[in-house]
């Protein structure tokens, strides 16, 4: 499996937010790409950038900061937050990010979505499904709609998306371990396709990811890793042996 270091910015910093809650932020740094270079000295061999100010106010917030990364950085790094037009995505793949996240205006425009795997590529495009309690969340976490996250999935798998980012909200940022039920339904409603899945919230020690890979689904193919990382940035070698089901996958 690999492991996707977390990087969440808002007002330019690196913050979590307690289940996407804005009102309850924890500053870990100033500085974005001290810590992305820190990730990418410790082994990561790719990052998850969220604009959280871009989810919240459906636009993207920090392009430059995006520019700066790419600058500095040898590894790639995804963007996902506020991608709601066309412009939106162009604008954060120019300014560097390797692949762009599609969340909120996926779960209503599926379409959409499909325009942009065939502009783009399905090597550039992402979904992003956040859910909690098995249905699709939008706008940030601010919203739950009636939509099956599977259902969703699935619709947009046979619009050519290849990879898939699953989030549990209830569990982010949580530390109590992944939803493994759900990651397993979500990797078996995307194994027809062939499409990849990427785990998301509660991961909170290398023997996570060992739970994660236990589920014996082989299109789970990695899980991003935030708070846990961040609270203890020299854990990371751990992360990284247990992804690769060696040493420290038991701790």
């Amino acid at each position: 499996m690999k492991v996707f270091p977390a990087i969440d910015l808002r007002g330019g910093r690196c913050v979590r937010l307690r289940q996407g809650r804005a009102a309850d932020e924890t500053v870990y740094a100033p500085d974005p790409v001290a810590a992305a270079l820190s990730w990418q000295d410790g082994g990561a061999a790719a990052l998850h950038v969220v604009d959280l100010d871009g989810a919240f106010e459906g636009r993207p917030a920090h392009l430059e900061v995006f520019r700066a990364l790419k600058a500095a950085l040898r590894i790639p790094f995804e963007v996902g937050g506020g991608l709601r037009t066309d412009d939106d995505v162009r604008a954060v793949l120019a300014a560097g990010a390797s692949r762009a996240i599609l969340g909120s205006r996926a779960a209503s425009d599926p379409a959409w979505v499909e325009a942009l795997v065939r502009e783009h590529g399905p090597a550039r495009i992402v979904a992003g499904i956040d859910a909690r309690d098995g249905l699709v969340q939008v706008a940030g976490w601010t919203e739950t709609t009636a939509l099956r996250a599977t259902d969703l999935a699935r619709d947009l798998a046979a619009r050519g998306v290849r990879t898939f980012i699953f989030t549990d909200t209830a569990t982010d940022g949580m530390l109590q371990g992944p939803n493994l039920a759900a990651m397993a339904a979500m990797a078996d409603a995307l194994a027809p396709s062939g499409a990849a899945l990427v785990a998301s919230g509660g991961v909170s020690k290398p023997a996570d990811l060992a739970a994660l890979a236990a589920l014996g689904r082989p299109n789970l193919e990695g899980a991003i890793v935030g708070k846990a990382l961040w609270e203890d940035p020299a854990s990371l070698p751990a992360f990284l042996a247990a992804a690769r089901g060696g040493e420290g996958s038991a701790r």
